[in-house]
């Protein structure tokens, strides 16, 4: 298995959401990945940027050649970037440009910090794939590793299928 450093890049969505109370909506607070990866006991070498802290509709095309600029820019090959679930497939569009590095995009559709969440599951395949796939964007959700642009969200469903 490869172990050159992974980059975790965090820009919010659901992942790192957290209730206040119940007059609160959620609100996206200080990522926490590295809790998430310390609790996993993941051996692999990795790197956290906490990038931005939206929820995936609010991001706007400058967020997103930011997201582009910082990976591109980055010394790691294998990349990982927590995201909101919503708009995540325009930003594996956004970043299909960038050659030579494994990009692979996750979150989830309940908050990391909930205890019936998929965020802990969905950032472990999403670690398992940066090791281990081809240069390019793919995104994991739900047990699955989709061609990051060949995937669309199914919001009746709730789940990504294949595009």
């Amino acid at each position: 298995m490869n172990q050159s450093p992974i980059l975790v890049v965090t820009t919010g969505g659901t992942i790192d959401k957290q209730y206040f109370d119940a007059l609160s909506e959620y609100q996206i607070t200080e990522s926490v990945i590295c809790k998430l990866l310390e609790t996993a006991r993941v051996a692999q070498p990795f790197r956290v940027i906490e990038l931005l802290r939206k929820d995936s509709l609010e991001l706007t095309d400058e967020d997103r050649a930011l997201i582009a600029q910082t990976i591109e820019t980055a010394p790691e090959t294998r990349v990982v970037v927590t995201h909101g679930t919503d708009t995540m497939t325009l930003t594996a569009q956004s970043l299909a440009p960038i050659a030579g590095k494994t990009m692979v995009l996750c979150g989830a559709l309940a908050p990391a910090r909930f205890a019936e969440s998929d965020a802990a599951f969905n950032l472990g395949m999403a670690f398992a794939c940066a090791q281990s796939a081809a240069p390019g964007v793919w995104i994991t959700m739900s047990g699955t590793v989709f061609d990051g642009l060949k995937v669309r969200k199914d919001r009746q469903a709730g789940k990504f299928v294949e595009a």
